[in-house]
């Protein structure tokens, strides 16, 4: 199937002259630049579809970058700190997290862009002349998505925020924080009337674009969190097992048959996708593009035998598995595929010559590579000095893990860059995919006591990733189904993905669980459940007579 993906503009309008940038191009549309226009603009037929398209852009500010990452996965049960990298307060929770620490302040501020850019979109609107309801219509309700969509992240991460719902023209300090009730009340009401409107259909014309079952996925997500939360209802959990079933059932969706094909950067619009974040090769459209392949990588490029090369990325280190991950979550190695196609466990010599053997692996002398042969081997096991003595390689094993040498998460790497250093990859970043509906239905029908349903929602995802003649022995009987089932599960199938910290969140189980499973990040309070206010905002918000803010801090910091 072939669909066109939404373009990217970058255009100079509105309250503090907002970057209106959408969504990028690869398939459909012309590129281009706009800039040095007026307010007017965006009240014309193309200067609404350009904002419309811009309203997207916030979301790459969040998704498939360092910053997005580092307030996902870091200070997880399964990821810890590699050797390289700052902004490692996020991991150990201590005084390096603190308001000043600029992810927060450009997180907040690009998604309140993001948002009073769908604002402008709702309210303008009905003034657009010639274009026809319709248009108008679908085009709101993805306006509706994508500030439901932001204001989900800021309320996940920080608490209750100022939540603005009309469009704001000029600076002003008048800010307030709205409860968590009042949080979920604005996003529900969004998503319902954004899913009313939105193309009943697994992917719209432009690919990019919101469509109903992707509201439908971030709705079930925002009645999971509701469901743990103090503005809980009896019926939350029910209403998100719901709504997964129908993505699950409604629009054609499908779990692709080999785990490790989700992942393919020659396979991005896939079956499986539900949302995408788009990205591009386009340097001048791109921004930052989807950099995860930065960051899950070990230290190859100094072993014998091997060079950074474009292939295998660049080693920068920041995020290691914890044992936790590799021992308990990925332990089953037998049936279930998803570790060998989650790990990169074999470099191969792009620096043929005979070296010294290496500081991790001792078994032998020396070593010598022809190009091609394998110079580094992850076993996943504790190999025997005798057993490493046979093979002409080196192997890393379990007990010479460091923090620059471990299993490299191989989900994100983009092979399409131009060259060796370059940062800003091209590959889309899949923000909804259906193994994750499957699992977030799991997890509400457990939670309302259908274990029964529970372990079929489960049993789809994990009969996916059994090996061949193995897929049988990954399905679970009803009564072996638990939460703790669904909490596993979900770190097996999405590991690095951005779902981690929101998961332990959600669950009322991230100091618990980081506490036990990432002794790295000990340090961790309940305060922690909460990122602190960026002092930005608090400082340029209006003073209350005794000289303080009225917008608050949150507690512990």
């Amino acid at each position: 199937m072939k669909i066109g993906k939404i373009n990217k503009r970058i255009v100079a309008m509105g309250f503090m002259a907002l970057l209106l940038a959408g969504q990028s191009c690869k398939d459909t549309l012309d590129e281009e630049i706009v800039s040095g226009i007026g307010n007017a603009y965006m009240d014309t037929p193309k200067g609404f579809e350009d904002a419309v398209k811009s309203a997207y852009s916030s979301l790459r500010f969040y998704y498939g970058t360092q910053q997005g990452l580092t307030m996902s996965e870091f200070g997880t049960d399964i990821y810890a700190t590699g050797a390289d990298g700052g902004y490692k307060g996020f991991h150990f929770y201590d005084g390096q997290l603190n308001p000043t620490v600029d992810y927060l302040a450009t997180t907040w501020d690009e998604l309140y862009k993001g948002i009073n850019t769908a604002n402008a979109v709702i309210e303008r609107a009905p003034n657009v002349a010639g274009l026809a309801d319709a248009t108008k219509k679908l085009r709101i309700a993805e306006a509706k998505f994508v500030r439901a969509h932001l204001y989900y992240i800021l309320h996940q991460q920080f608490g209750g925020v100022d939540l603005r719902l009309t469009e704001t023209l000029i600076p002003t300090k008048e800010t307030k924080r709205a409860t968590d009730a009042e949080m979920y009340a604005a996003i529900i009401k969004d998503l319902d009337e954004a899913i009313l409107d939105l193309e009943p259909i697994a992917q719209a014309a432009d690919y990019g674009r919101a469509t109903r079952p992707a509201a439908e996925t971030l709705l079930a997500k925002v009645y999971l969190a509701k469901a743990y939360s103090p503005a809980k209802a009896a019926d939350d959990f029910t209403k998100a097992a719901a709504l997964c079933t129908n993505v699950t059932t409604l629009y054609g969706y499908k779990l692709l048959d080999d785990f490790a094909s989700v992942f393919d950067e020659n396979n991005q619009t896939n079956s499986e996708v539900v949302f995408a974040i788009q990205y591009t090769a386009d340097p001048l459209t791109n921004g930052l593009g989807n950099s995860l392949h930065l960051y899950f990588g070990m230290q190859y490029d100094v072993q014998p035998g091997m060079k950074r090369d474009v292939f295998y990325g660049r080693p920068f280190k920041r995020l290691r598995p914890t044992e936790y991950l590799l021992n308990t979550i990925f332990k089953d190695r037998v049936n279930d595929s998803r570790y060998k196609k989650s790990f990169r466990d074999t470099w191969k010599s792009n620096n043929p010559g005979t070296y010294n053997a290496a500081s991790f692996d001792d078994s032998k002398a020396k070593v010598t590579f022809a190009a091609g042969d394998t110079a580094i081997f992850i076993p996943g096991y504790e190999m025997t000095v005798a057993e490493r003595a046979k093979k002409p390689y080196q192997v890393l094993v379990p007990s010479r893990y460091s923090e620059a040498l471990f299993p490299t998460l191989q989900k994100f790497f983009d092979t399409k860059r131009p060259d060796l250093i370059y940062e800003a990859g091209s590959r889309d970043y899949f923000a909804f995919r259906l193994a994750d509906v499957y699992l977030m239905l799991a997890e509400a029908l457990v939670q309302t006591g259908k274990t029964a349903d529970a372990a079929t929602a489960l049993n789809v995802v994990r009969f996916r990733a059994g090996w061949p003649g193995k897929k049988e022995a990954m399905l679970l009987p009803a009564a072996s189904v638990t939460m703790e089932t669904v909490i596993e599960e979900r770190a097996r199938e999405l590991a690095g993905e951005q779902t981690r910290w929101l998961d332990l969140k959600r669950w009322g189980l991230l100091v618990e669980r980081v506490k036990k499973y990432n002794p790295q990040a000990a340090n961790i309070q309940e305060f922690h459940t909460l990122r602190p206010i960026p002092q930005t905002q608090i400082d340029r918000s209006a003073k209350t007579t005794d000289g303080k803010s009225v917008f608050p801090q949150n507690p512990g910091y």
